[in-house]
């Protein structure tokens, strides 16, 4: 954003030099990336008067002026423009006097023998043109001369200074020259006088579909496109950065640099002519375009348009790029005697979708993209309406508007308690103190708010200008701490202070990630914020970016299968990484946080490969489903497993879901080959994902987190096998809990050895061997006192799960 000094002085008092002025700035968050000094481009350039001129004795091209430039005698200046005659007035560089756009220092010397003392400058050489004729002459640049002498900066516009400023993506009312006098008069208390607008002005309703937009139109007549604007409106826009096009246009565009609201104005008689038919206010509408649908804009750009662009259509014909570009036919020309003028409201994603499809960035569509507030959309109409009535005898016809109507505000709340806790006392002169009332209510008024008390504060009413970034109290907050300074805030430590330590909690995390990466995993942080999704619902957010990061996530598992892919693709053998992370599910009024361990491990992750004669050696099942017990084990969880067969992500035979302490911890299994081809990952990819709530919950009970001591064990154990034939459905894990449960006291530890399904066993059956360790507590144990508890383990098994015993 360009902003010009003597146009912002025109709007606030600022009494304090640019540097001054380019620090409070910054230091609020306007970073002012460049000043330009315009009246360095005509520093020792004055107002000359030609006497005389001659021509060059020497040079068929070359003329000698004698000039009047304020001095005692006049300067002799040899010049080569062919328009330079006696009796003009030109702008004059003196002797000593720089000239920045064309680089050139002025020094006296000789031009084919003949002195000059000056030279007699164009509108190129000052930094004013692009290209030029000959000489600038005055008389022709304006109709009141100054004296001879004089400096012909503040005549040509080159008295000012220019602030290029960075305007971050939460303030778009940053994108206007009355948002930054806003901001000037809060930091400087500098007395504002900013152009009165009419918020309500009277309207008729239209019932054509704008297709979610806000939209105004209003018919003048009595305009003239041929009327060149006057020099002050030319100069503002050029100072902006916005070039000059007629009166009406650049009326336009001066109320989009003043209020930040783009208009546009449609030629009249231009649309009757492309249509074919009269026009009305119901004549226009807003759609989507169709497939291939054809538009040549303002830039002579022939574009072919699709549905992702929103369009403006006059009886159904497409007139403009809403938010973005006008047409070349309906464009303001110098036929033009009657316009429709239209100030709308368009969504900032669709005008974004709309000028990414067309390639094309504009003024308009810069802020339509950030966010406008509707309530200036019809005033602004109307400050247009003021300026072309001071230009032109036109008569303004009726205000028509269609689509959703701007809501009125519902004040902010503003707590004093949560302001003094949040941003803590301020440092002053008779030490630490509270913010004073006072001052915050002027620091919120000086940035146009309006503030009604309340029992613990106030109900703030936010300007319109501000209503996209002021939103909750938090903001409100940041505001005054911006305005008084954040520097002077004293550290709003807790009184007495307390050494701090990891909860629990925490340091079950760190445990988690710690053992993950132990066990061969990196973790990874993807980010929240992902597409819409065709299978799920997903929660959007206000104000996306991108449509690539326009949703809260759902899942974890979706973008590390995407980080595996990538990492095969650089040609990595294998892939094994985890995340600690949320989903988020709900609506966007009740969104719901969900913490999840999710992880993939994909391919091989070796050192070697001779033991398999240099062929790829990818985990089994059973490999991967050990690191999530490796992990589970240090933590002295014991995770079971159940069939699972419903997940659409997972290999229906090959899948489990996790229990723990008796419920779902979530689940675990090998990629459905479907989805594995889909994405070209290699078929033994297993997934976990597991509920991290709970996981921490059970890892920090206090008889596994507090660590309990056993004396070491001093008389040997004693090892018994023991295979069953049971049902081939029959889990392992339930024998075990079963084994465990009648092996009592004396059974240390039991683990499956061996499975067998055969012929001999038949269809349904299947084998299962397992090892059992006995030990006594003080005594070596004998077979007499070994024998009953075994006979009893068996027994169990053969009456839980009808086991016939091989051993």
């Amino acid at each position: 954003m360009r902003v010009s000094l003597s146009w912002l002085k025109q709007l606030v008092q600022v009494d304090e030099s640019v540097e001054a002025l380019e620090n409070r700035l910054s230091m609020a968050g306007f970073e002012v990336e460049e000043i330009d000094d315009l009246s360095a481009k005509a520093q020792g350039v004055v107002v000359g008067h030609v006497l005389e001129r001659e021509q060059h004795s020497n040079a068929d091209k070359l003329s000698v002026c004698k000039v009047d430039i304020g001095a005692t005698e006049p300067v002799q200046i040899v010049c080569g423009a062919a328009n330079v005659r006696a009796g003009i007035h030109v702008p004059v560089a003196t002797v000593g006097a720089v000239l920045p756009a064309v680089g050139l220092t002025i020094k006296a010397g000789e031009l084919r023998g003949v002195a000059s003392n000056g030279m007699i400058c164009s509108l190129t050489e000052l930094g004013l043109a692009n290209a030029s004729d000959g000489i600038a002459i005055l008389e022709e640049l304006t109709d009141q001369l100054p004296p001879t002498g004089t400096p012909v900066a503040a005549l040509l516009g080159l008295d000012d200074t220019v602030l290029e400023l960075a305007i971050t993506a939460n303030r778009p009312d940053g994108l206007s020259m009355v948002g930054i006098a806003r901001e000037v008069a809060a930091l400087t208390g500098g007395a504002l006088s900013l152009p009165e607008l009419n918020f309500e002005p009277d309207h008729r309703d239209l019932t054509s579909d704008f297709d979610g937009a806000f939209y105004g139109l209003v018919k003048i007549d009595g305009v003239d496109g041929s009327t060149p604007s006057p020099t002050w409106l030319r100069q503002r826009l050029e100072r902006a950065g916005v070039n000059s096009v007629n009166a009406v246009v650049d009326i336009t565009n001066l109320v989009m640099l003043e209020q930040g609201q783009p208009l546009h104005a449609f030629d009249a008689d231009a649309l009757e002519r492309i249509t074919g038919s009269p026009v009305d206010a119901n004549s226009f509408g807003v759609r989507p375009a169709r497939d291939q649908e054809e538009f040549i804009g303002l830039d002579e750009r022939e574009l072919v348009l699709n549905a992702d662009v929103q369009v403006v259509t006059c009886h159904d014909k497409p007139v403009a790029i809403a938010g973005v570009l006008g047409s070349q036919a309906s464009a303001v020309t110098a036929q033009t005697t009657s316009i429709w003028l239209e100030s709308a409201m368009f969504s900032p994603a669709r005008v974004r979708r709309s000028a990414r499809q067309v390639g094309l960035r504009t003024d308009a569509s810069g802020r339509y993209e950030k966010g406008l507030p509707a309530d200036l959309t019809l005033a602004c109409s109307v400050r247009a309406i003021e300026l072309l009535h001071e230009h032109f005898p036109c008569s303004v016809g009726e205000r028509w508007v269609g689509g959703p109507a701007p809501q009125p505000p519902a004040p902010v709340p503003l707590r004093r308690l949560a302001l003094h806790q949040l941003l803590g006392p301020l440092d002053g002169e008779d030490g630490s103190e509270d913010l004073a009332d006072d001052v915050i209510e002027r620091c919120l008024t000086a940035l146009g708010c309006e503030l009604a008390p309340s029992d613990d504060g106030w109900d703030v009413t936010t300007p319109a200008s501000r209503r996209q970034d002021l939103q909750r109290e938090v903001d409100l907050i940041e505001e005054v701490a911006r305005l008084v300074g954040f520097d002077r805030f004293e550290a709003h430590l807790p009184d007495p202070l307390a050494p701090g330590a990891l909860t629990p909690r925490q340091q079950a995390e760190r445990r988690l990630r710690r053992l993950f990466c132990a066990a061969g995993l990196q973790e990874v942080t993807t980010l929240s914020l992902v597409g819409a999704s065709d299978s799920e619902q997903r929660i959007a957010i206000s104000n996306p970016l991108l449509a690539e990061t326009s949703h809260l996530r759902t899942n974890l598992w979706e973008e590390h299968l995407q980080i595996c892919v990538r990492n095969l693709k650089a040609s990595q053998s294998g892939c094994a990484i985890f995340e600690i992370g949320n989903t988020y599910s709900g609506t966007p009024e009740a969104v719901t946080q969900t913490a999840q361990l999710c992880g993939v491990i994909c391919g091989e992750r070796r050192l070697e490969r001779w033991t398999t004669n240099g062929k790829p050696s990818t985990p089994t099942y059973f490999e991967a489903r050990g690191v999530l017990t490796r992990v589970m084990q240090a933590l002295q969880l014991d995770l079971s497993d159940r069939r699972l067969t419903d997940d659409e992500r997972l290999h229906p035979g090959r899948a489990s879901t996790l229990v723990l302490e008796g419920r779902p911890l979530g689940c675990f299994g090998q990629v459905h080959p479907a989805l594995a081809e889909s994405l070209d990952l290699p078929a033994e990819t297993y997934l976990f994902e597991l509920d991290l709530q709970r996981l921490v919950d059970a890892a920090t009970r206090s008889n596994r987190w507090t660590p309990t001591y056993q004396s070491f064990p001093t008389v040997p154990a004693s090892e018994r096998d023991l295979a069953v034939v049971v049902a081939k459905d029959c889990l392992s894990g339930d024998l075990i809990q079963a084994i465990r449960k009648a092996g009592k006291p004396l059974l240390e530890h039991v683990e499956l050895i061996d499975r067998f399904e055969g012929d001999q066993l038949g269809d349904a059956l299947a084998s299962q061997a397992f090892r059992l360790r006995y030990r006594g507590k003080k005594e070596t144990l004998t077979d007499d006192k070994i024998q009953p508890v075994h006979e009893k383990v068996r027994q169990a098994l053969v009456k839980q799960f009808n086991a016939e015993l091989r051993s």
